[in-house]
C-alpha cells in the first residue's frame, strides 16, 4: 500500500529502469523500500522519542525533502539518455548510487512514519497482546511488499522498455523531471498551507 502511488519515488524508478534497465530500476526501489522498512520499524516498536522529535521538526525534514525532490527533477529533466545508454555499456552504472539516492529521497519524508503508525493502529497492531516477534514479522512484511512491489512495477516497464527510441526517453526525461520538481514544490508549499 505505501509503494503503490506513484509519487516522484515511483517515477524515479520507472525513469531508471527507461534509461539503466531493470536493475538500477528495482535497486532504486529496494533504497524506497529500505527507507519504508526503517519507519515500519520505528512505528512498530513504538520509539516514541524519534517519532517526537520527527513530529516536532517534520517542517524542517519537508522542506529538506521537498528542495530534494526539485533538485532531483532539475537533475532528470537534463539527465541525456544516450549518455545514460553509454554509461550502462560500459558498466560505469553504480547500483549502490541508485539505491542510496532513492532512499535518502524516501527518508526526507518522515511523515510515512505516521502513515505506519495508523495503519498499524488499524489492524491492531499496536495492543498489548502484540509481541516483538509479531512487529518483526510485519515489518518483514512490509520490507518483502514493497521490494515485491517494485520488482513487478520495473519488470513491467522493462518488458516495454525495447518500444520506446532515444527520443521518447528523452521527452519521458523531459515530463518526468517537470513532475518531480513540481512535486518537490507541493512538498515545500504545504508546509504552510496544510496545518
Amino acid at each position: 500500500m505505501v509503494s503503490i502511488p506513484l509519487g516522484p519515488i515511483g517515477v524515479l524508478c520507472i525513469q531508471r529502469t527507461l534509461n539503466k534497465g531493470r536493475k538500477a530500476g528495482f535497486v532504486s526501489g529496494l533504497g524506497a523500500s529500505a527507507a519504508d522498512t526503517i519507519f515500519a520499524l520505528i512505528a512498530g516498536y513504538g520509539i516514541s522519542m524519534i517519532i517526537s522529535f520527527v513530529k516536532a521538526h517534520h517542517i524542517y525534514f519537508q522542506v529538506i525533502g521537498g528542495l530534494i525532490v526539485m533538485y532531483l527533477g532539475i537533475h532528470i529533466f537534463y539527465t541525456n539518455p544516450v549518455r545514460q545508454l553509454r554509461l550502462q555499456r560500459t558498466s560505469q552504472n553504480k547500483l549502490s548510487q541508485d539505491f542510496l539516492s532513492v532512499f535518502f529521497l524516501t527518508v526526507s519524508n518522515p511523515m510515512a512514519i505516521f502513515f505506519f503508525l495508523a495503519m498499524f493502529a488499524g489492524v491492531n497492531l499496536a495492543s498489548a497482546s502484540m509481541n516483538f516477534f509479531m512487529v518483526g514479522l510485519v515489518v518483514g512484511g512490509v520490507f518483502l511488499g514493497t521490494a515485491s512491489w517494485w520488482f513487478i512495477l520495473t519488470t513491467l516497464v522493462n518488458i516495454f522498455r525495447h518500444r520506446f527510441r532515444l527520443k521518447s526517453i528523452w521527452w519521458m526525461n523531459k515530463v518526468a523531471g517537470v513532475i518531480i520538481f513540481f512535486l518537490g514544490i507541493a512538498a515545500i508549499l504545504s508546509v504552510w498551507f496544510i496545518k
